[in-house]
């Protein structure tokens, strides 16, 4: 069984093809990253595998599971979904209740938007105090969820998605308008956790090659709603390649792991 399977996969919206002839197989354990300029159909494909839409053509399967043959919610049940562009329900009424972080993580056992203190126990604040201790955060735990900073609140995030044990972790933009040390600080946290957990599979998307983890196995780029290119992240993020991508001539280095790209001057 792969983690995702998608075939042949198309979504149109009156009339506006927003994927066209996806083919894409994640397994356990691999570390995707998804790269692309704006409107390629990157979100439109993490909405797919994260069991929100149902392709207009084609087959998605989502840890063996076909969409359209499968209750939705309780597949979401075992996804992690961090999307730093839409605001989380559970923000907004945390916001009310002067929540803490950890009031934050708590609510992603039970994946409501408040907190089901009747079934949160010490097991589950001790998990959740592993979690954001992973995160690089434990001293956030009882701090007014309010006033932490966009990059300490992208973490919390992650670790409220890891609160479920997903099978896959699904990663928007996370690092989307952080400064340098924050983005930093939360590449750095991803990366600790695909080298402490094995089996947990990711898959980030990103404009910026700068923010692609080091530990990343493997890579897809996107362009016109279409795959360009997909496979070991070696072979996929070459200058011919991202240049195709992006529309203009790009020189691409690596150091310690992390990718850069800068364009080529006449």
């Amino acid at each position: 069984m792969h983690v995702l399977e998608l075939e042949g996969v198309g979504v149109r919206v009156v009339g506006k093809t927003l994927l066209s002839g996806v083919d894409w197989r994640v397994d356990f354990g691999e570390h995707w990253v998804v790269l692309g300029p704006n409107g390629a159909g990157k979100t439109t494909l993490l909405s797919l595998v994260s069991a929100v839409r149902h392709p207009s053509e084609g087959t998605v399967q989502v840890l063996g599971h076909r969409l359209g043959r499968v209750d939705l919610r309780e597949l979401r049940r075992h996804i992690g979904l961090v999307a730093a562009s839409q605001r989380l329900v559970d923000e907004g009424l945390m916001e009310e209740e002067n929540a803490s972080a950890l009031t934050v993580v708590l609510t992603g056992h039970t994946g409501t938007s408040v907190p089901l203190w009747d079934r949160i126990g010490d097991a589950e604040r001790d998990r959740a105090l592993r979690l954001l201790a992973d995160l690089g955060c434990k001293d956030l735990a009882d701090r007014d969820f309010r006033v932490c900073s966009q990059g300490e609140r992208a973490r919390v995030r992650i670790a409220r998605a890891l609160m479920a044990d997903p099978a896959v972790l699904l990663l928007d933009e996370p690092a989307a308008g952080l400064d340098l040390p924050a983005r930093e600080d939360l590449i750095e946290a991803v990366e600790d956790l695909a080298r402490t957990r094995p089996v947990l599979t990711t898959v980030s998307v990103t404009h910026h090659l700068e923010e692609v983890p080091a530990t990343t196995t493997h890579a897809m780029l996107m362009k016109d709603a279409r795959v360009l290119a997909a496979g070991a992240v070696e072979d996929v993020l070459t200058p011919a390649n991202l240049s195709e991508c992006f529309g203009r001539p790009l020189d691409v280095d690596r150091l310690e792991g992390r990718w850069y790209a800068r364009a080529v001057r006449p």
